[in-house]
């Protein structure tokens, strides 16, 4: 069953809410207009504790630039059997269905892949409303010159193994998260422990 998909993009918000879908993509660059998706991973979170997860490798049906190889781990060899990401596209977007989708870049970056995929594939785009941890970070984190995911999470001795695999980032993104709600939040306690 796929989910409510429509012309209009949901709204960035600047706050935290408790029940919602982080989720990362990996792909073959860094082009929107050329690249394609080669893993999608969602962690969803109900009154800040993690509910459900979903990740799939997808093939690309091109060629893994070697760079990107190197960075998140993902060969060829690793997507050569893997669905098609029309067919990861649509689960994903039944996984994240009414849900606040949460990432890091993913007003620049990770959006502009789905929504692009999504009109493709089904003519409508998902409205779901979003925060984007990167801006949150720059915004209450300010001491900080840089604002990468694992630079975060290092910051909040959140553990960093695995990075840039969509399904750890995902995790180290919703710790992260969890850290940037207290701020927002002046100092509640998190609704779950590390």
């Amino acid at each position: 069953m796929l989910g409510e998909l429509g012309k209009n993009k949901g709204k960035q918000l600047l706050e935290y809410v408790p029940d919602y879908v982080v989720f990362d993509l990996e792909t073959t660059g860094i082009n929107c207009y050329k690249d394609s998706v080669v893993e999608i991973s969602a962690v969803k979170v109900i009154g800040g504790r993690v509910e459900n997860e979903f990740s799939s490798l997808v093939n690309p049906h091109r060629s893994i630039p070697y760079e990107v190889s190197r960075v998140n781990g993902i060969t060829d060899a690793m997507v050569a059997d893997a669905p098609l990401f029309n067919d990861v596209l649509m689960k994903f977007i039944d996984f994240t269905e009414g849900m606040t989708l949460v990432g890091h870049n993913i007003h620049s970056f990770d959006l502009k892949f789905i929504y692009r995929d999504s009109e493709k594939f089904y003519g409508g785009i998902p409205g779901n409303n979003y925060v984007d941890t990167l801006r949150l970070a720059r915004k209450y984190l300010p001491q900080l010159k840089r604002h990468s995911l694992t630079l975060l999470a290092e910051y909040y001795g959140i553990s960093t193994e695995g990075a840039h695999r969509a399904l750890n980032d995902c995790r180290m993104n919703q710790q992260v998260y969890e850290q940037l709600g207290l701020i927002m939040n002046k100092g509640c306690m998190p609704l779950f422990s590390f």
